[in-house]
Order: C-alpha cells, then structure tokens, then sequence
C-alpha cells in the first residue's frame, strides 16, 4: 500500500501524540508499524516517487510493514519530518543532511548514489556532482562581471549546490555577497525550475546541480547548447540516504542491505529511474566538507 502524505500533516499528527502520551520510559529502540519515505524536492514530485517504488516494494518484502511516501512540501519540511520522527528514511541533499544532523545526532547517512553524468562528468558515471552557474548561451552574459545588478535564482535555503555552495564558496571565491551583488535573488524551488526561469528569461542567471541539468539535457528538456556555464565548484559528495538512528538495529540493517543489493530487480529498476548506476556505502565522514563550510 502506498499513502502519499503531507509532511506538516505527519510531523503535525506525531508532535500532537507525544504530547498526549503520558510520560514513561522510552524504548531503547523504536519498531514503528510503518515505515516512512520522503525526499527533498529535486523536480518532479511524481517522478521521484515513480523512481522509487521499485525499491520501497523491496522494502515492504523485507520489513513486512506497509512503507508510506510521504510528499514533501520544502527542504526544511522533511528536515523537520526527520526530527520529529514523522518520517523515517530520506534522501537528503549533502547541506540539508547536516543541517538534519544538527537537529538530530541519530540520523545517519547509509548509502548514496553514483549517478549517469554524461554531460558534465568524465567518463559519463560520477558519485559526485557540481554546482554550475548557467546563463542562457544565446544571451549578453558571459562573464560573472556582466552579471552585476541582475536577477538571480536558487533552487531551495537548503540545497547544497543550489544555495550554499554559491553564497558561501562562490560569493568567497570571487570577493562579493549576492545579496548585494545582484538586484534580486528568488528561490525557485528546485533545481529544475531555476534552469527553468534561466530559459524563460525569468532570471538572468541561476546555480543549479550539474546532475539535475544533466537530466533534463538527457530527457530532452533543453540542450547542452541552451545554456553556458559561467562557473564550476569543486566536487560535492552525491546525495546521502540517510535513517532515524532510533529505529531498532535489525531494521536499520535491513534497510541498508535492501538499498546496497545492487542485483536485486527492483533495486536496478530504482537505479534506471533515477539515472544512476549503483548504491554505494555512505558515512558521516563523507560529508566533513558540507559541515567544515562557514
């Protein structure tokens, strides 16, 4: 069974039973009746869910417990779904995993992706990705100087490649704040949309993640040609799938094991959806460059 849920609706509904419980002793760890997915807004809500049934039916068989996708709203809503324990497992953006793990020391990254890049990445597979600042090709910018005074678009305040990497490693980079460096800068969403608002002249220019703009080169969306990448970040670490810490170990295992079985028929119908090649181990430690950001 799948339930598709508002992430305010299930933090709402989980802050409203804990204050109705009684004070007793907690459990050492937690077997929930069923288990909750979510995601952080990447571009389509119904393709990201479409990709990932494959492998929540792998792990309804395992866990023999129906698995909810509860639909994200925001970045910061499954941020706070996490923390609530509204929600049990998640992909997260490498800055939205720190700023969960912030709020919650327990949530643990288990696995992360190495994703098809066949435009932006060597040898067309990567378990990294970049933050690009794209222009349209065909417009009067082609350096970040003639960007001066100019409408901006991010894709979310906690998207990695999206928001942070630009206003903190690009604004060093190249000495300036955005804030004040352009005339506007809009939040769009997601990354798509800000390539999006790229396009329709929405916005002079935008950051997004080299793997979002990748898709969306490869499904047809716009070409390679389209846009001119004015600026490059060094490599981040690719998304983290990350748990509640609070959530019994046996579970947690399998999990980990369902996600990490790279042979399993529904986990490679989930790698085509999401364009990727395979799982891979993921570790706090991977993501030491995220928190080490000022």
């Amino acid at each position: 069974m799948k339930i598709a849920a508002s992430v305010f609706a299930v933090v709402a509904a989980a802050m409203a039973l804990a204050c109705a419980t009684p004070a007793m002793a907690q459990p050492s760890c937690e077997r929930p009746e069923r288990l909750r997915f979510s995601f952080v807004p990447q571009g389509s809500d119904e393709e990201q869910q479409a990709a990932m049934d494959p492998l929540l039916d792998a792990l309804r068989s395992q866990l023999k417990i129906p698995v909810e996708m509860v639909v994200p709203s925001s970045y910061g809503s499954v941020i706070e779904g996490l923390i609530a324990g509204a929600i049990d497992v998640a992909r997260l953006g490498p800055a939205s995993y720190v700023t969960a793990r912030k709020g919650d020391a327990k949530i643990t990254p288990f696995a992360s992706m190495e994703q098809q890049e066949p435009n932006f990445a060597p040898g067309g597979a990567s378990a990294v990705y970049y933050s690009l600042l794209v222009t349209r090709q065909q417009g009067p910018y082609d350096s970040i100087a003639s960007l001066r005074g100019k409408v901006l678009a991010l894709a979310d305040p906690d998207s990695t490649s999206g928001a942070l990497i630009p206003r903190h490693i690009f604004a060093r980079q190249n000495g300036l704040r955005l804030a004040s460096y352009f005339s506007r800068v809009g939040y769009s969403g997601n990354h798509e949309q800000s390539a999006l608002a790229v396009l329709n002249r929405n916005a002079d220019a935008a950051f997004v993640a080299s793997t979002n703009l990748s898709r969306m080169i490869t499904e047809g969306r716009l070409k390679k040609r389209d846009l001119r990448v004015l600026w490059r970040s060094a490599p981040i670490p690719f998304d983290p799938f990350v748990y509640r810490g609070q959530l019994c170990a046996d579970i947690r295992n399998k999990i980990r094991a369902v996600f990490l079985d790279n042979k399993s028929p529904q986990v490679r119908a989930t790698l085509r959806n999401l364009h990727a090649t395979r799982f891979v181990p993921a570790r706090d430690a991977d993501y030491k460059i995220i928190r080490d950001l000022p």
